[in-house]
């Protein structure tokens, strides 16, 4: 082994350690926002609660392995779902729509798995360290067994809604999918692009996060069987509810903390990902304010994200991320009018008020 590839070696693991010591000196605070995180959870998931365990077991049956590595990375992905916000708006539309069907659970599971995989996948691209107070596929094993990881999620997801009765559902996720994929790839082109505006910033967190929460909620109403004009009033609802979350998740990578998030934040500002508070800044700045903050986001220096901050502090960029998340929450909300009163139309209202309320 060459001096430059122990050295880096050297370094990889020097950081993993400090990762490890950080997730054991934070470890009791971070069990107790997970488990009161989950408590909250569990009592809001509380009328879809036996579709959605039937969900993580047809989850589990459909990813096991007979090789133990496999298997290990695939349990290893437990710790990094976090709040299951896309199963649980695949059975809250379809209760909300009337009732759930054998094929609910079963497309719950599809989309946790497509979801998942993006996880695997963006952790890479970010060269993450840390998801949901556990280390990242990449960071313990590389990147090449997360990629993997991720494709693997892919293709069984795919497997997974062929054995529905028909190709519609493996039409519409494929779709979004897509989608998915070209959002994220948006995105990395516009990497370094300071000049990038809202029309294009809206544009990719559609494609990116929005889609695949929309056919979630066009899936649940659709096997539920209620109208087209529900089906389309719910997937309006999850694309709102998923611009507003991601929104929420972009205001959150600059201002949150580690230890209650529970995952690597500042990524998007070491990667010069420019988002809506970001963009907010250099559209109403001076050249004495955005020149200093170009000069931060060009050095990608992860100890710039605390200066960065003192300038967006100064500004209306968090006031007006959040009132652009409320928005979109609002507008998710409208669209659930269409639907009769019940339980499962309780919670989709509080997840319209919880992702712009959230602090993880």
């Amino acid at each position: 082994m060459t001096l430059r590839r122990k050295a880096v070696v050297a370094r990889s693991r020097g950081v993993l350690r400090y990762y490890r010591e950080v997730k054991s000196a934070m470890a009791t605070q971070s069990l107790r926002k997970t488990e009161e995180t989950s408590r909250n959870l569990a009592a809001i998931y509380a009328p879809i609660a036996a579709e959605l365990t039937e969900s993580e077991r047809i989850f589990a049956a459909e990813l096991g392995s007979r090789f133990p590595f496999v298997q290990y990375l695939v349990d290893h992905c437990a710790d990094l779902r976090g709040k299951r916000l896309r199963p649980a708006l695949v059975l809250l539309t379809g209760q909300a729509c009337g009732g759930l069907s054998p094929s609910h659970p079963v497309l719950a599971a599809v989309v946790e798995m497509i979801h998942t995989a993006t996880l695997v996948h963006d952790d890479v691209l970010d060269e993450a360290m840390v998801r949901r107070h556990a280390t990242t596929v990449n960071a313990e094993w590389g990147n090449e067994p997360a990629v993997l990881l991720g494709d693997y999620l892919f293709t069984h997801a795919f497997h997974l809604a062929a054995s529905l009765e028909s190709t519609l559902a493996c039409r519409w996720i494929g779709r979004a999918t897509n989608m998915v994929c070209e959002g994220e790839m948006q995105q990395v082109h516009h990497r370094g692009n300071l000049e990038l505006d809202e029309d294009a910033y809206f544009e990719i967190i559609r494609c990116k996060t929005a889609e695949l929460t929309a056919v979630c909620c066009r899936l649940g109403a659709h096997y539920a069987g209620v109208p087209e004009s529900t089906v389309e009033a719910m997937e309006n609802y999850g694309r709102d509810l998923g611009i507003a979350f991601q929104i929420a998740d972009d205001v959150l990578d600059i201002w949150g903390e580690e230890r209650t998030t529970g995952k690597s934040l500042g990524t998007d500002l070491e990667k010069q990902k420019l988002t809506l508070p970001l963009i907010r800044l250099f559209t109403t700045a001076p050249d004495s304010i955005a020149t200093p903050v170009r000069r931060l986001l060009t050095e990608a220096n992860p100890d710039n994200r605390r200066e960065l901050r003192s300038y967006l502090d100064t500004s209306d960029a968090l006031e007006y991320s959040w009132d652009r998340a409320e928005q979109h929450a609002s507008m998710a909300l409208a669209s659930l009018d269409c639907l009769e009163e019940s339980s499962a139309k309780a919670v989709l209202r509080a997840l319209g008020h919880y992702v712009v309320r959230r602090s993880a």
